[in-house]
């Protein structure tokens, strides 16, 4: 009955009365100001006009170079101190993760709680400095042998770009940090989501003006924006969609799981456990060699043509590639964020079952069953998603902005930034009433 009454008084009027809540989103909201003010700030030493008609050159079309651009809200493009964004730290962190289910020592300091998840943290940082620090080299050397090249202060260049690039990613991971623990939402996540949107704006414009200009019929923008909707609403239905398992409790006992809580009698499992994760450490290997290709100076040379035109997208190898990773890195993820085994003990510990399900062992096999089976369904939904932009390239010729891990950010991190602000708002509203109470107590 309590709940139903909260539910009923969660308004606008509610939340301006969470006072703690407004801070955090004003907080989240400076904070996010912050990151766009950077991705204006030019790396010292390089000609504006140059970098725009280099940019021009090679961020074109919907190669994985565009995808990281729109990442970093287009400061890649304009080769700004926030170039990198987060995708070192992305990067390192798959590699730390990799490494840890390899690892016993590891291992164990996972294990450890908080102290070992400290651990874990900063050699995750340690090793983000060394991946940025190649890649600002990369970035460096690239600009400086590139025809028309816009680097005008000469060798003293790299001195100047290395540390800001390395800095800038830096500071994004600290400023992520912060915005998790004294903001709303998943720091990381909301800044790769401040610069997706911020890019599409010129994205619809841009559709727009094709279809005035005779380059797309009416009939194809009404498609484009009418697929665009449909794939908003499949996106959320996917991100929504559970399993729920049936628990009895002889005593109607209540227990929380590690990797999803028992709700009520059910165990929630999600359709797409491993969330957006998959997609984006997928892109991020893909993105490595084409990184060292752009490096050798060399348009002549047909193998490297070759090879760089396999990674602008499009096509068939390159999408298979592409499935089977996200495919690989769904069962890889839903293995850490869910143990079936240490669920079904639990269960056990708790003295709950599955009906028609023996305790143990039984009940974890169970789990990895449906598990397994909701993972396909997660990883092959994923994969469409990402490969549809593709989809739409070959039909119409244009970027399709609606698809891809960009829509997949923006509702999973829309969503789960609304469930937090709701979890503060009834928090607020709780303490309330609990404080309603102990007045009329005394």
């Amino acid at each position: 009955m309590a709940g139903t009454v909260f539910d009923q008084n969660l308004s606008l009027e509610a939340l301006s009365k969470a006072s703690d809540l407004k801070k955090r989103l004003l907080f989240a909201v400076l904070a996010l100001f912050v990151y766009r003010i950077g991705t204006y700030i030019p790396l010292p030493g390089l000609d504006p006009v140059a970098i725009a008609e280099l940019a021009n050159r090679h961020l074109g079309g919907s190669g994985l170079l565009n995808m990281f651009n729109m990442f970093s809200g287009g400061a890649l493009s304009r080769m700004t101190v926030f170039a990198l964004n987060l995708m070192p730290y992305i990067s390192s962190s798959i590699i730390i993760q990799l490494f840890t289910m390899a690892s016993p020592t590891l291992e164990a300091l996972k294990k450890e709680g908080e102290s070992g998840r400290k651990k874990i943290s900063q050699y995750t940082k340690y090793l983000t400095i060394l991946i940025a620090g190649f890649q600002a080299y990369g970035i460096s050397l690239f600009l400086m042998s590139s025809p028309g090249s816009p680097v005008v202060i000469g060798g003293l260049f790299p001195v100047i770009a290395i540390p800001s690039l390395i800095c800038g990613t830096l500071f994004l991971v600290w400023l992520g940090e912060q915005i998790t623990s004294r903001g709303v939402g998943n720091g990381s996540s909301l800044l790769i989501f401040s610069g997706i949107v911020a890019n599409m704006p010129a994205s619809i414009a841009n559709i727009f003006e094709l279809g005035k200009a005779g380059a797309l019929s009416a009939f194809s923008v009404i498609v484009i924006f009418a697929t665009a909707l449909a794939v908003i609403v499949f996106v959320v239905y996917m991100e929504r969609a559970q399993r729920r398992v049936t628990i009895s409790y002889p005593q109607r006992q209540a227990m929380i799981t590690k990797g999803g809580s028992v709700d009520g009698n059910h165990i929630p499992l999600k359709i797409n456990v491993s969330g957006v994760i998959p997609p984006i450490f997928a892109y991020s290997l893909l993105s490595m060699p084409l990184m060292l290709a752009n490096l050798v100076n060399n348009t002549d040379n047909e193998l490297l043509k070759s090879f760089i035109a396999f990674f602008s997208r499009g096509g068939v190898l390159f999408s298979m590639i592409l499935i089977s990773l996200i495919i690989f890195f769904s069962f890889f993820y839903t293995a850490i964020v869910f143990n079936p085994t240490e669920t079904a003990d639990n269960l056990k510990k708790a003295g709950g079952f599955i009906p028609g399900v023996r305790p143990g062992q039984a009940t974890a096999d169970y789990l990895d069953y449906i598990l397994t089976r909701l993972t396909v369904v997660g990883a092959l939904y994923m994969s469409f998603v990402c490969i549809l932009p593709d989809i739409m390239n070959a039909q119409y010729g244009i970027h399709f902005i609606f698809g891809g891990t960009g829509i997949l950010i923006i509702v999973g991190v829309t969503m789960d930034t609304i469930s937090q602000i709701y979890t503060h708002v009834l928090s607020h509203q709780y303490k309330g009433v609990l404080r309603k109470m102990e007045k009329r107590r005394r």
